[in-house]
């Protein structure tokens, strides 16, 4: 994997898991199965380009609304879980998914969908991957900045008072239900933008590009990073895939085993969450925050009167 491929990676990533830490860290709810909205957003993108004959601009404009379309419609009946019945549930969304693109042929079938072609405006093409991790990274700057706008609303003040009691927040007039349909929507909608740029960036869409070992990983970005944080997301997801891309480089030295790589890997998960949990239970930027804040407040309080 070459910097430009790891950096896109990274920064899709980044995406994503700002949305899960918003319906997570900020609503309470639960997800194992992110990936879902990813493949609703980059299947968008292939049928649209390959099969609809739909401009570049469109599509990845209509992505994210077609996968919160996709949160909206899935999300009444899954809501109504709760803990860990919600976590299996969104996974099972995911394998759902997973099954009928590899079933359909209309979804790509067991070959998937080949030929899309390079993202562009009117007559300019992007020609190598670089135009592609600038155009994430803006779309990265937009999520950020529509994050901090929702968190700091009047709906984001309802979202944060139902993730502590959900009795009280009604009782306090706030529509729980439709307030989580809305959230998960708007996760799915960053999930869909994040499958639509990678659609582009690799021009290949098939069940096999949505693991579910991938949806993990964007939780434990969040954990490491700090649900409920704007910035938790983008923080787990560079520290979580620099680690992953050390230990990918380390595995592939020569004389080691095939198997080497996917062992560290799992281990390195596991050890990441019990860490985290012993150590940051509220993850690296609320830790950092309350590290900064004693400090300034011990500076204050050394000062003269």
């Amino acid at each position: 994997m070459n910097d430009l491929t790891f950096l896109m990676r990274m920064v899709l990533a980044a995406i994503v898991v700002t949305g899960l830490s918003l319906l997570m860290g900020y609503a309470g709810q639960a997800s194992l199965g992110h990936g879902a909205f990813v493949a609703a957003g980059a299947l968008t993108v292939a049928l649209g380009t390959t099969r609809m004959g739909l401009p570049p601009l469109a599509v990845l404009l209509a992505a994210p609304f077609v996968a919160g379309a996709f949160a909206l419609v899935v999300g009444p009946p899954l809501l109504r879980l709760r803990g860990h019945y919600l976590a299996f549930g969104t996974l099972a969304l995911l394998l759902i998914v997973q099954t009928a693109m590899s079933a359909f042929d209309a979804l790509g079938g067991a070959f998937g969908i080949s030929g899309i072609p390079p993202f562009g405006v009117g007559n300019s093409i992007f020609v190598g991957q670089l135009p592609y991790v600038y155009l994430a990274l803006g779309c990265l700057g937009l999520v950020l900045v529509l994050t901090h706008r929702i968190v700091h609303s009047r709906f984001g003040r309802g979202v944060r008072a139902f993730a502590g009691s959900e009795t009280a927040a009604g009782s306090a007039g706030v529509p729980v239900m439709r307030s989580k349909v809305a959230i998960f929507a708007i996760s799915g909608m960053y999930a869909g933008l994040a499958g639509a740029l990678s659609a582009f960036f690799t021009p290949y869409v098939s069940s096999d590009s949505f693991p579910a070992v991938e949806s993990f990983t964007y939780v434990i970005m969040a954990v490491v990073g700090g649900l409920g944080t704007v910035w938790g997301g983008v923080a787990g997801a560079v520290l979580v895939s620099t680690l992953l891309q050390v230990l990918n480089t380390v595995s592939s030295q020569p004389g080691l085993p095939p198997t080497t790589g996917p062992i560290m890997q799992y281990a390195t998960y596991g050890a990441l969450l019990v860490l985290a949990l012993l150590f940051m239970p509220r993850g690296v930027v609320p830790t950092l925050d309350g590290a900064f804040d004693r400090l300034a407040a011990r500076r204050r309080a050394g000062e003269p009167a």
